[in-house]
C-alpha cells in the first residue's frame, strides 16, 4: 500500500523533530523512508502509527506517543520491526489487544501481596516486600506480561539493583530509610521475585518450571556482625547510668536499650512488647506473634530490673512507651545515636546488642543449641555463626593442659601436675 493516507492535512516527508514540533492540530506526516509509518497530532498529543492492511483489511496501529521513550527515531525502527511481524503472518494489532488480557508483572505483584503476603507474612516483612516492589522491581519490570519475562530480564533486574540503578537517596514516607541499591538489596528482590513466579505457576500465569529466576545466582554478601567487648560493655552501661541521672532520655528508651542487651529480643520484640506478655512470676516474656511465630524470652534478673523500674501509662498496653497516645515508640534510632556517642562507641547498630549478647553465652561455654533456643532461632544454621567463639573455652582448656604437660616433660612445677590414676592389670 502507498504510505499516502487522505486526511484532512496530510503531506509525506522525513520524519524528524522538527517536522513533530511542527504540526499543527489534525496534522498528518507520512514518512518518505518507512512505508505507513507517520505522525498525527491529536488535541492533546502527538502519537506515531503505522497504517497497514492485513487479511485484506486496513489496520491503524497506535506505536505511541512522542516523548520518551519515544523519538522519530526509536519510533522508525519499531515501525520497521513491525512491519517484520506482517510480513511473517502476524497482526499487531489482533496481538495487542490479546496482550491486554494477559496479566502483567504489576498484576502479579498486587495479587501476591493481596492473596500471598497478607495472609502468610508478618506485617514488617509485608512491607519490605511492598517497598521492594515499589522502589526496584515494578521500575525495572515494568508492564513487562508475566509470561515473557525471561532470565535475562531478572539478571538484568539483579544487576541494576546490584549497581544502584533504582536507588533514590530520598527518605521514604513516614520516616522509612532512604532508597539504595547493593548486593544485599539486589538479593532480597531476586528472593522475591523467584516467589512470585513460582506462585504465578500455580496460578497458571506461567508454564510449571518455567521460573525465570532458576539458575540466577545471588550475591556474595559480607555479613556484618559486630559484637561489644567486655570494655564495650562496661562503656555502654556507664552511658545508661549518666543518661539516667542527667534526664536526657525517656526511662522507656532506656529500658529498650537494657532489654535488647540483656535478652537478646529482636527490636520489633522489644519495642512492640505488651504488658499483658510479661510474665514476672516466670520471669518471662510470652509473644504471641513474633518473627518464628509464638515465642517465649526469658527474663534474667537484669532484664527484670529493667522492666520493674518503668511506670505504666493507663490507657497504653505498651511496655516502651512512644509520644503518641496509646502508641509505643516506633524510632530508637536517634536516642541510640546520642546514647552511643556518649560511650565512644563507633558502628554499632541496635541489632549488634543481640549479637553480643549471644557472643557472651557461646565464650561462656553455652552450646550452640542453647544459644539458638535462647534467641529463638527456628534453623540451627543460624546459630552457627557464634561457632568460633564457642570453641573459646575449649581452646583455653587445651592450652592450660598444653602448659602443665609441657610443664611436667620439663620437670618444673611439678606440684602442679595431677598424677594419673594406674589401671589394674
Amino acid at each position: 500500500m502507498g504510505a499516502s493516507g487522505k486526511s484532512d492535512d496530510s503531506r509525506s516527508r522525513r520524519i524528524t523533530k522538527r517536522i513533530v514540533d511542527g504540526l499543527a492540530p489534525r496534522e498528518i506526516v507520512w514518512d518518505t523512508e518507512v512505508r505507513g509509518f507517520g505522525v498525527r497530532c491529536q488535541r492533546a498529543a502527538k502519537v506515531y502509527v503505522l497504517k497497514y492492511r492485513f487479511s485484506g483489511r486496513q489496520r491503524w496501529f497506535t506505536i505511541g506517543q512522542h516523548g520518551t521513550p519515544w523519538t522519530p527515531t526509536t519510533a522508525r525502527h519499531e515501525a520497521q520491526r513491525l512491519w517484520g511481524e506482517i510480513r511473517a503472518g502476524r497482526d499487531p494489532a489482533t496481538d495487542r489487544e490479546a496482550g491486554r488480557h494477559k496479566p502483567t508483572v504489576v498484576d502479579l505483584g498486587e495479587r501476591y501481596l493481596s492473596e500471598y503476603a497478607a495472609e502468610h507474612k508478618k506485617p514488617l516483612s509485608r512491607k519490605s516486600d511492598e517497598r521492594n516492589l515499589r522502589n526496584h522491581i515494578l521500575p525495572l519490570l515494568n508492564r513487562m506480561y508475566v509470561a515473557d519475562v525471561s532470565r535475562a530480564d531478572i539478571d538484568r533486574l539483579k544487576r541494576a539493583v546490584k549497581d544502584g540503578k533504582t536507588a533514590t537517596g530520598r527518605k521514604q514516607p513516614r520516616g522509612g530509610s532512604a532508597v539504595t541499591g547493593g548486593p544485599g538489596a539486589a538479593n532480597r528482590c531476586l528472593a522475591l521475585v523467584s516467589k512470585m513466579f513460582n506462585l504465578a505457576e500455580r496460578w497458571g500465569w506461567r508454564p510449571d518450571g518455567s521460573n525465570p529466576c532458576r539458575h540466577v545466582e545471588k550475591y556474595r554478601e559480607g555479613k556484618s556482625e559486630r559484637f561489644l567487648s567486655w570494655k564495650e560493655l562496661a562503656r555502654l552501661g556507664d552511658a545508661l547510668a549518666q543518661t539516667e541521672r542527667d534526664g536526657t532520655e525517656s526511662p522507656f528508651v532506656l529500658a529498650a536499650v537494657r532489654l535488647l542487651v540483656f535478652t537478646g529480643a529482636r527490636l520489633g520484640e522489644i519495642l512492640g512488647l505488651r504488658w499483658e506478655w510479661v510474665d514476672f512470676e516466670r520471669a518471662l516474656l510470652r509473644l504471641p506473634d513474633a518473627k518464628t511465630g509464638a515465642k517465649v524470652i526469658y527474663l534474667n534478673a537484669p532484664a527484670l530490673e529493667a522492666l520493674a523500674k518503668l511506670p505504666r501509662l493507663e490507657g497504653n498496653p505498651h511496655v516502651i512507651v512512644g509520644d503518641r497516645s496509646g502508641a509505643h515508640l516506633v524510632n530508637l534510632q536517634k536516642p541510640w545515636r546520642r546514647i552511643l556517642a556518649r560511650a565512644k562507641l563507633q558502628d554499632v547498630r541496635l541489632h549488634d546488642l543481640r549479637h553480643s549478647f549471644a557472643a557472651v553465652g557461646a565464650s561462656g561455654g553455652l552450646s550452640l543449641p542453647m544459644i539458638g533456643k535462647l534467641l529463638g532461632h527456628s534453623h540451627a544454621a543460624t546459630t552457627e555463626r557464634y561457632a568460633h567463639l564457642s570453641a573459646d573455652p575449649v581452646r583455653a582448656a587445651n592450652e592450660a593442659i598444653g602448659e602443665r604437660i609441657a610443664a611436667a616433660m620439663a620437670g618444673t612445677n611439678s606440684a602442679d601436675v595431677v598424677a594419673m590414676p594406674r589401671r589394674k592389670l
